[in-house]
């Protein structure tokens, strides 16, 4: 059985999602600039000899199932499953989309790529972390291709569910709704 958890009603979702896109938009540097990461947490920073090859606002979900703690026999947690989002460039249009497992971010041109985690670090007590990884080499030519670092910042939501996971719901599934820039960056 899947359910589908929402952190805020439903109706101010599209809202939610419109301010924050707005907002995205206008903390954006101006044209010919690139992004600024120097606010992020040292370790989710992309090293130097790298510019941002694209911008995209990730919205979605993510899925958690109730299991067995790993080495941990009667007890149970939300175990993340994968997400499930769509990309979409600045102006709102879908470019893409990210989903797993394993987590693979792929272009509307058919390119796509997997990656490896480097670093994580806190983004608010409600919100998955900021997060650093190192690019797999891409499929396909297109805007994935050459892609080195992808970043996830700029969060709302996508922590496991508030509700309970006991033994008496164990394999249910239950979906967060998130939103997260990623930022894919390319050896400058």
């Amino acid at each position: 059985m899947r359910r589908t958890i929402a952190s805020r009603p439903l109706a101010t979702l599209p809202l939610l999602a419109a301010a924050s896109l707005l907002a995205a938009c206008g903390s954006m540097p101006p044209s010919g600039s690139t992004f600024s990461q120097a606010a992020l947490p040292g370790p989710i920073q992309v090293p130097a000899g790298h510019k941002v090859a694209m911008e995209t606002v990730g919205i979605g979900e993510i899925t958690y199932e109730c299991r067995d703690k790993a080495n941990m026999p009667g007890q149970t947690e939300w175990v993340f499953v994968g997400p499930k989002a769509v990309l979409n460039d600045r102006s709102g249009k879908a470019v893409g989309k990210y989903y797993g497992p394993p987590a693979t971010w792929e272009a509307n041109d058919g390119s796509k790529l997997t990656a490896t985690q480097l670093a994580v670090a806190p983004s608010g007590a409600t919100s998955l972390p900021y997060q650093l990884v190192k690019a797999n080499p891409a499929t396909g030519s297109g805007a994935m291709a050459g892609v080195t670092y992808i970043q996830r910042v700029a969060l709302t939501g996508g922590i496991a569910p508030a509700s309970p996971c006991t033994t008496a719901i164990k394999g249910r599934q239950e979906t967060v709704r998130y939103q997260a820039d990623y930022i894919f960056w390319k050896a400058a």
